[in-house]
């Protein structure tokens, strides 16, 4: 076997494929990509021609089996790639095989592929071609009933491919998701590189994965990887293509719209911040979200708020109840509001859909209240690659970012094990748990880390009133915090009347 450093790379321009595939597909080599009816794999065979010339001026040769070149060009688009401009400047030329081409009629005695690979070979050289995709093998089988004589066909294949040295990509049918490889069984172990594009039911709910099974001879990245095709973007490999390295980190402090919390959050978190807020149903985390709306608009800076599971009227009415008027912060240009439910839509989509605002609008603030609410919608690793690609996104342009949650799998902790993960990559963790005791429920609040400062380490009580949340002394008893409803035994200063002791809170709705 070769070693890595002797295989070069074709990058393949796709966003996010290349960091997985540790710069793109092995080249001069012939890589297969299987996948059910649906996954994308002509999609992928696409791109890797468009942006082969879009990105690095290579001309490519697209051998269509499956679908005529007038549907190609027609299906791509609105990604903004003018395929009959490019045929027309000799860098993009079809090698058509498919059915209304004639090519499938039926065959008397043994067929071979030579005629196929003839065109092939005349296509490459005459416009110079550096790439080939093949969509798809699963029509030239149909042409054969022998196995041995399919494997010393596709060898031929290889070979021929081999000595054009171009990078192709062929792609093949499979009929199930976590099975055999191929339908064939026989195309894996041709080719030397081998992929896998999954279109996975799990949960009631639909993902798209793409897997390098291998690259003979040199290496990639392992596992399946979250991936979504968008009408702009094409194929997006979530979340590998937002994470870009950053050299520098941001010394300058904004506020979270509540003199208290800046104070424990040691002056106001940084600008380029990530901070994850979680808390009880009810604990003020839309208010504390609103809050850190306000400040955008005082500051006279822009902010996109998104909610989950609020209408834009409701998200409306509780902020008049704290004195905020949105439709004013709206009028101004400075308040951006989108309010949707997390089932119209797949988590993939949604951050999408996000991202492009984020574009759009340039804010320098982003809230994403109730991220909780998109584990209806995801699995718990699906959930954190939306956070980590979002959180690629921000941080890249110093978007202060606050997300709002609510604990989840219906037990008392405040740390299930999707919040955890989130929780392990946000700069800023604040919980606002409800404290139990005495015939009392009150609720606290607490910063558990701010990255890069100092911060109060102390357990404080929190009150909601029509001013908004205030934040006050420590709590002086010992007790367990990391749970909804704690025993606290009686603080001898609380009121035994329960009525008084929360007079003038306000619940948030």
């Amino acid at each position: 076997m070769m070693g890595s450093a002797t295989v070069g790379r074709t990058p393949t321009g796709i966003n996010g494929f290349d960091d997985i595939a540790i710069g793109g597909l092995p080249a001069g080599r012939s890589t297969l990509v299987a996948g059910t009816t649906g996954t994308g794999k002509t999609l992928f065979c696409l791109e890797f021609l468009a942006r082969g010339i879009a990105g690095f001026g290579d001309p490519g040769v697209f051998v269509a089996f499956d679908e005529t070149p007038g549907n190609l060009r027609r299906n791509v688009g609105s990604l903004g790639f003018d395929i009959a401009r490019w045929e027309a400047e000799g860098k993009w030329t079809f090698v058509d095989a498919s059915p209304e081409a004639g090519e499938q009629t039926p065959t008397v005695g043994t067929y071979d592929l030579g005629a196929l690979m003839a065109r092939v070979d005349r296509a490459v050289r005459q416009i110079g071609a550096k790439r080939v995709s093949l969509d798809s093998l699963g029509a030239v089988f149909m042409r054969f009933d022998d196995r041995e004589l399919i494997r010393r066909e596709l060898y031929r294949l290889a070979r021929v491919l081999e000595s054009l040295e171009v990078t192709s990509v062929l792609t093949a049918e499979r009929d199930a998701e976590y099975n055999h490889i191929t339908r064939q069984g026989i195309e894996e172990f041709v080719f030397d590189n081998v992929m896998i594009m999954r279109n996975v039911m799990r949960d009631e709910r639909r993902h798209r994965t793409i897997e390098i099974v291998k690259f003979r001879g040199t290496t990639h990245r392992t596992g399946e990887w979250l991936f979504t095709i968008d009408p702009k973007d094409g194929l997006v490999i979530i979340p590998v293509a937002f994470l870009v390295p950053r050299d520098r980190a941001s010394q300058e402090r904004v506020s979270t719209g509540n003199i208290e919390l800046d104070a424990m959050v040691g002056g106001g978190v940084f600008r380029d911040a990530v901070v994850l807020l979680i808390g009880s149903y009810g604990g003020g985390k839309t208010l504390a979200a609103l809050q850190f709306a306000d400040a955008a608009f005082r500051a006279g800076e822009r902010c996109l708020f998104h909610a989950f599971d609020e209408t834009r009227g409701q998200l409306g009415r509780n902020a008049a109840g704290w004195g905020l008027d949105l439709d004013v912060m709206e009028a101004s240009g400075l308040l951006r509001v989108t309010a949707t439910y997390p089932e119209v839509a797949s988590v993939e989509d949604h951050f999408l859909r996000i991202r492009r605002d984020t574009a759009d609008f340039a804010p320098a603030r982003l809230i994403i209240d109730g991220l909780s609410a998109l584990e209806r919608r995801a699995t718990p690793r699906t959930l954190l690659d939306f956070v980590i690609a979002l959180g690629g996104v921000v941080r890249q342009h110093e978007i202060t970012t606050l997300f709002t949650s609510a604990p989840t799998g219906g037990g008392t902790s405040m740390f299930t094990a999707p919040i955890m993960d989130v929780a392990s990559i946000a700069d800023v963790t604040i919980l606002l748990p409800y404290i139990e005791g005495a015939g009392v429920v009150r609720r606290a609040i607490a910063v558990l880390q701010t990255r890069g400062s100092a911060h109060d380490h102390t357990i404080r009580q929190v009150a909601i009133d029509g001013a908004g949340m205030h934040i006050g002394d420590p709590y002086t008893e010992a007790f367990h915090m990391l749970s909804d409803a704690v025993v606290l035994p009686r603080h001898p200063e609380w009121p035994t009347d329960p009525d008084r002791a929360t007079a003038g809170d306000q619940d948030e709705s």
